[in-house]
């Protein structure tokens, strides 16, 4: 079945491009980056999230695990790892929803019927689709198999990537695709290396193919507090900028926020979010600013 597995499809969307669009998230990305506010799009796999205060103790879930997995416990419930095959039967046993399964294997007539059920507000809006994740280039073929059935109907398509990708596979979606979100975390390849686990060359290589493509190109650069935004790097980010071909691009600057805190915890995933914090508006300021004497327009979120 041609499938991927999805995390989420968020209708009525307003920040993931133009006009009122449905954005799926696709799960799974090559990049770990430390501050990510999704952190159950990171694993390519199912995954169990639990939230303890939702829990009220009735022991559903004990009894329709048929491996065992769950021991019910004053503290709540807790999963035998080793034992637990991810079935989801726990999930759809729980009341409250205490227990739920982060990605569903979708085929592309699943997605595509959620996103046909909103064409006549995409179409008024001047909206579309926007294919997110994790990192939707994990799915070349269920991403290319959207993006032509979007485009056989007339919706318009955007595609949010970090661009770690082949540059094959980047310019054969970009044949299909209306708009790009492009994520810029560093310029230098080390740092970001320490705080995604990947190099950063592939990306902006990337970059610099997809603007000769013409495509056209949103980029967006998470701002955080100490880690990113100092002026060597918003500097140096800004030249590089400034020197893809084309039409200058603009910038959406999307400043550090802890979402991911509670995520983590329903993940059972240890998270210290006293590591990262939000760049002060002052700071913010800052950086536009920069970006204005490289002769680049740069905003706040988008």
């Amino acid at each position: 079945m041609n499938s991927s597995l999805i995390f989420d499809i968020k209708r009525y969307a307003i920040n993931d491009g133009p006009g009122v669009r449905v954005t799926v998230f696709f799960k799974g990305c090559p990049l770990h980056c430390e501050w990510c506010h999704n952190p159950e799009s990171t694993s390519p796999q199912k995954q169990k999230l639990y939230t303890s205060d939702k829990c009220i103790g009735c022991g559903d879930c004990v009894e329709a695990c048929e491996q065992g997995a769950i021991t019910l416990t004053p503290n709540g419930i807790v999963t035998n790892r080793e034992l637990c095959i991810l079935s989801g039967d726990c999930a759809e046993a729980c009341p409250t929803k205490a227990t739920e399964m982060s990605g569903e294997r979708l085929s592309v007539e699943d997605v595509m019927k959620v996103i046909l059920r909103d064409k006549p507000l995409l179409d008024q809006s001047s909206g579309g689709v926007t294919f997110s994740g994790g990192e939707p280039l994990m799915h070349p073929e269920q991403l290319i198999s959207l993006l032509d059935d979007c485009g056989a109907v007339g919706i318009h398509r955007c595609v949010d990537t970090s661009g770690y990708a082949s540059e094959a596979l980047l310019l054969d979606v970009a044949k299909r695709t209306e708009m790009f979100l492009y994520d810029l975390k560093f310029i230098d390849s080390d740092k970001h290396r320490q705080f995604t686990g990947m190099p950063n060359e592939n990306i902006l290589k990337n970059l610099v193919l997809l603007a000769e493509s013409g495509a056209e190109i949103v980029i967006r650069i998470p701002l955080i507090r100490d880690i990113n935004d100092d002026d060597d790097n918003i500097s140096q980010t800004a030249e590089f900028i400034k020197g893809l071909p084309g039409e200058t691009r603009s910038v959406n600057l999307l400043p550090f926020h802890n979402s991911a805190l509670k995520k983590h915890e329903k993940l059972g995933q240890v998270y210290d979010s006293s590591l990262f914090g939000e760049p002060s508006s002052q700071r913010q300021e800052e950086i536009i600013t920069i970006f204005e004497t490289f002769g680049i327009q740069a905003s706040i979120g988008g």
